[in-house]
């Protein structure tokens, strides 16, 4: 029997650098599908249902993966063909690419940073082209893949177990699934669990439809709809607690004051409240304390042991794993954008409809593309 198609075994940067990919608001549309094609099947997705996630075939995606594969990184941004033939060629390209990665102190330059224009002189200067324009040199980077970036730190995953607790979870998603038969000590059902906040009661940056700019406007009577300035905000935070059931595609929510041990155990509790005891399910989450056993209160394990629950943790610095990641992306987008609730009350509740008619419409292609189109808008902040 042939093997099924999946992404390649990847680190926990790849992962990261995938879920950045996916939650970017700019970019090639192009090289986001190809992103959340990977990152689904790097989550043990098979390729019929990314198809139908994704809107294309599974052809497609079976060639996608299969690209990933072979070039990596690379195949998931698109290569145009067409235009006039390169003015330099490969050796002089291959030169430039090699000097504008350097740093301009290691040719004895007194200055950090390179620039276009003295990057130009210096290629000029040193004989590697005869001219060069500041704008022909910025096309040239971007085919090379060089772009003008920030410094920026790194994490890696310092779990010890990381190899362990991913093969565990991506197990887990192949049960969800149907991949693989489940074994006598198996979960049947598998839970996503993540809390998502804090909720403040704030104006939140949103879009709206206004009338097009005509004239210099009314300052009295603008188009757009206006944001209020808050200087204390002295109501408190909120907390949601959300699981998505694999089975079921069904998300459920609470919104709590706080997200502590006691209110985690809380909510593990009806989430088992939803099958009979004898069902065995699992629990996806992060490292965060409250869902952790330990040797001052190990109220979790403990509970898990005697309700024949499963706790299955990410791996540090690996909450791409968790697949109700995104589901708290449409949430932001569809819920808090563009809100100013006036009390935690108010905003529970729309949160609550939105949960409610989420799970109504979860088989509607419609609201799936719309979904997958609100990740592109607006980056997710989970806790």
């Amino acid at each position: 029997m042939a093997q099924p198609v999946q992404v390649r075994p990847g680190s926990n940067d790849e992962g990261n650098r995938l879920l950045r990919v996916v939650r970017r608001g700019t970019g090639s549309m192009v090289t986001w599908r190809r992103a959340q094609m990977v990152l689904l099947s790097a989550q043990r997705m098979p390729v019929a249902k990314i198809a139908e996630v994704t809107f294309t075939s599974p052809d497609r995606v079976r060639d996608v993966i299969h690209n990933f594969n072979t070039d990596g990184f690379d195949s998931l941004y698109p290569r145009y063909a067409g235009g006039r033939p390169p003015k330099f060629d490969l050796k002089q390209r291959a030169a430039i690419k090699k000097i504008a990665l350097s740093r301009p102190a290691d040719h004895d330059l007194p200055f950090a940073v390179w620039s276009l224009s003295k990057l130009a002189d210096f290629l000029v200067a040193e004989g590697v082209v005869d001219d060069i324009s500041h704008e022909g040199l910025r096309a040239l980077l971007h085919d090379e893949d060089v772009s003008f970036q920030a410094v920026k730190s790194f994490k890696t995953s310092t779990d010890p177990d990381y190899d362990a607790k991913t093969d565990r979870v991506l197990q887990l998603y192949a049960l969800a699934d149907g991949l693989i038969e489940p074994g006598p000590a198996d979960p049947t059902i598998v839970f996503c669990v993540d809390e998502f906040g804090p909720l403040n009661l704030q104006p939140h940056p949103g879009r709206q439809w206004a009338p097009v700019a005509c004239g210099r406007g009314d300052p009295a009577a603008p188009r757009r709809r206006r944001r209020r300035a808050t200087y204390t905000r002295p109501h408190g935070v909120r907390h949601l607690m959300a699981a998505l059931d694999l089975a079921r595609d069904k998300l459920y929510g609470h919104v709590t004051r706080r997200k502590g041990r006691t209110q985690f155990l809380a909510f593990c509790r009806y989430l088992r409240s939803l099958y009979p005891p004898t069902v065995r399910i699992a629990i996806v989450c992060d490292n965060f304390s409250p869902h952790l056993s330990t040797k001052t209160d190990s109220r979790v394990g403990d509970w898990a042991a005697a309700n024949n629950v499963e706790i299955a943790h990410t791996p540090f610095y690996g909450s791409w794993l968790n697949r109700i990641e995104p589901q708290f992306t449409a949430l932001r987008y569809f819920t808090l954008d563009g809100t100013d609730h006036t009390t935690h009350r108010e905003q529970a509740r729309m949160i609550r409809r939105y949960i409610a008619w989420r799970n109504g419409h979860v088989t509607d292609p419609k609201l799936r593309k719309v979904i997958k189109r609100a990740s592109t808008i607006k980056r997710a902040k989970v806790a």
